[in-house]
């Protein structure tokens, strides 16, 4: 998946408010703010002084004209903070069927409703086989060394997601936690049970129900973003 628009790289100032970013740009020096696509605490990325990758844009529609894409750690590796990304990358995936583990789909539907008013981020279907629900999680959290770790902060929405994919397992559907990590630096991925052991909990339970789990990593620099290979997974 290739960014619209050539990105620019800055120093970030703050991040505050959630979705909101200043930052000073690189080539000029003028300070400008930019939308942050990430809900979470991004605890480990957004430290003032940290080099960013801000994508630009000239639609009237938005008010801000750059969007923080990327945390670059400066040592080769980068990290994707756009929750938006993993899906658009996984969707170009699924649909060229490069995914090995579910490669025998040849229908991708995204967004589908199901459960109790959610919607299932990939719901894929092929000749003789059972629906396969995909649920995908953005993973930029990393405390040690090559070791990627979900969630970042406590999630009851991903508990919940949990307990929905195991309601379809239970009914004789394929049901898929996929955890597509957004760093560049990790070869390994757990649950970060001491940030939230309810939804460790939610997710040894799903386990038991018939709820699968995959781990991938991502390519990922300024000119884009393409999913890499499967991560091992330990929890």
């Amino acid at each position: 998946m290739r960014f619209q628009t050539d990105l620019v790289p800055a120093r970030l100032t703050r991040r505050y408010k959630r979705f909101l970013a200043d930052c000073v740009l690189e080539d000029s020096g003028l300070e400008i703010t930019a939308h942050c696509a990430n809900p979470g605490s991004m605890m480990g990325l957004a430290e003032p002084g940290t080099r960013v990758w801000l994508e630009p844009n000239d639609d009237p529609k938005k008010k801000l004209k750059y969007g923080w894409r990327l945390v670059d750690h400066e040592n080769g590796h980068f990290t994707g903070v756009d929750t938006s990304l993993p899906n658009r990358a996984l969707k170009s995936a699924l649909q060229s069927r490069s995914v090995a583990a579910l490669s025998a789909y040849d229908v991708v539907r995204p967004e589908v409703k199901y459960g109790a008013n959610s919607r299932i981020d990939f719901l894929l279907s092929g000749a003789d086989l059972p629906d396969a629900y995909v649920e995908v999680k953005s993973v930029t959290l990393a405390r040690r060394n090559g070791l990627a770790e979900f969630p970042d902060s406590v999630t009851a929405r991903g508990a919940k997601h949990l307990q929905e994919l195991a309601q379809m397992a239970a009914q004789g559907h394929r049901a898929i936690m996929l955890y597509l990590v957004q760093r560049t630096d990790c070869d390994n991925f757990t649950l970060a049970a001491d940030i939230d052991p309810n939804y460790a909990a939610a997710y040894q339970e799903a386990r038991q129900a018939g709820v699968e789990t995959l781990c991938y990593g991502t390519n990922i620099n300024p000119a884009g973003v393409d999913l890499a290979d499967a991560l091992r997974i330990s929890t």
